[in-house]
């Protein structure tokens, strides 16, 4: 099954914003067993944007559209798909009681403009906006399905996660249904050692197959089998994943699409355990991870980011022979990462405690070279465990990477507690 991902924006074009819905759409729909062999970008221009369509109406099963769906008159969207039908577009009530109460609530008169948000055009299913106001449309005609997505992405997501995956479900697939898939999720491997390991299942697969996807510090396997049903779908699916399991099972966190940070915050409410950081060249950015998590705050205590010396040693009692001095080892060392590991736990009281000092960059510290990263992760009961890491890239993609680093090392201790319980 075929798909192409049309974003409608001149500012798109202008490079004003960046089409991150098209990356999240193929996504999606790879997940889903769906192929995304075009993707376009049009502006707010109505004959461009038909020509765009009359040439995905012939080469895709599903059409999915970005944008154009607001209330000015360069939001042309639905006008132009309901034009290329020949069909008219009324006002879907539910969305234009939704906006009314909306301008009501916040005492601001509604400019008559704001109804074109709620148009739907006829023959076509609504798909409600959870975080807006722009109703989608979705649509079949000639056996191709379209369907319209607000642009902003808080609005976009939300609505196809909830609204077109259970239509394509019903509208789309139901004839497909004996496409089954199963997701498998790696950490502490990239994506080309990933491949080394499951190198000949790769090049030998017809059915089940394997599609690796890659995200910095994680990679996602789709399995994908075509069955005559459940029960022998699954079958097929765990011989294959038990071959997997067996050469890298050690690096999987998860069996759905979560992110590391949301499975360590899961792991660690299901143990009863509390996590620190104290931070020095990622500058927090292992605590906004963390915390970004719904729920982390029973789990979270607390981090401290020490980028000065100074600080490191009032807020986590770094002792000072270990900073300054000939024979100090300095900042980046591996006695300090475990002063600041133990100095966090103190402080915090939590269970476990991490912490990264390195050179980030541009520039050499200390004359240690950029990339140089020391962790730590210290345990009630047990002694810090520190190691060094070389990891390449600019300045965000160290910081990023050491954070990322940092998760899976905490992912692999919550799994020998668990072990050892």
């Amino acid at each position: 099954m075929k798909a192409e991902i049309i974003a409608v924006g001149t500012e798109l074009l202008l490079g004003q914003i960046v089409n991150t819905n098209a990356q999240y759409i193929a996504q999606q729909l790879a997940l889903l067993g769906v192929d995304v062999y075009f993707q376009t970008v049009v502006g707010d221009n109505k004959m461009r944007l038909r020509s765009v369509l009359e040439a995905a109406r012939e080469r895709a099963d599903i059409v999915l559209l970005t944008g154009g769906l607001g209330p000015t008159m360069d939001d042309l969207t639905k006008d132009v798909v309901a034009e290329l039908f020949a069909r008219s577009m009324s006002y879907h009530e539910p969305s234009m009681e939704k906006m009314e109460r909306f301008f009501q609530e916040r005492g601001v008169t509604m400019i008559e403009s704001n109804r074109r948000q709620a148009l739907l055009i006829e023959g076509a299913d609504p798909l409600d906006n959870e975080a807006g106001l722009a109703v989608g449309n979705a649509m079949l005609v000639d056996d191709v399905a379209y369907i319209m997505l607000p642009g902003p992405p808080k609005e976009m997501k939300p609505m196809f996660e909830l609204q077109v995956i259970p239509w394509l479900e019903k509208h789309v697939f139901a004839e497909r249904s004996s496409l089954y898939s199963r997701m498998l999720k790696f950490a502490g491997i990239g994506e080309s050692a990933l491949e080394a390991e499951l190198i000949d299942l790769i090049e030998q697969q017809a059915d089940p197959t394997i599609a690796p996807y890659a995200k910095e510090g994680e990679v996602l396997i789709r399995l994908a089998t075509k069955s005559a049903d459940e029960d022998e779908a699954e079958r097929k699916l765990n011989r294959l994943e038990e071959e997997i399991r067996s050469r890298v099972g050690q690096y999987i966190f998860a069996t759905e699409d979560i992110s590391l940070e949301r499975a360590v915050v899961a792991r660690m409410r299901e143990l009863g355990l509390t996590l620190s950081a104290a931070e020095s060249c990622t500058g927090g950015l292992f605590a906004q991870l963390v915390t970004s998590v719904p729920g982390s705050s029973q789990v979270f205590a607390g981090g401290v980011v020490a980028y000065s010396n100074e600080l490191k040693q009032r807020a986590l009692g770094v002792p000072p022979t270990l900073l300054e001095g000939e024979s100090a080892p300095g900042a980046v060392s591996a006695e300090t990462a475990a002063a600041m590991a133990e100095g966090v736990l103190a402080l915090t009281e939590a269970d476990l405690a991490v912490a990264i000092t390195g050179v980030a960059g541009p520039d050499s510290q200390e004359g240690k070279p950029v990339g140089l990263v020391y962790i730590a992760i210290a345990e009630r009961g047990h002694s810090v465990v520190t190691e060094q890491l070389r990891v390449n890239g600019n300045r965000e993609m160290v910081r990023l990477r050491s954070a990322k680093a940092v998760l899976v090392r905490v992912w692999r201790r919550l799994n020998a507690i668990q072990a050892a319980r």
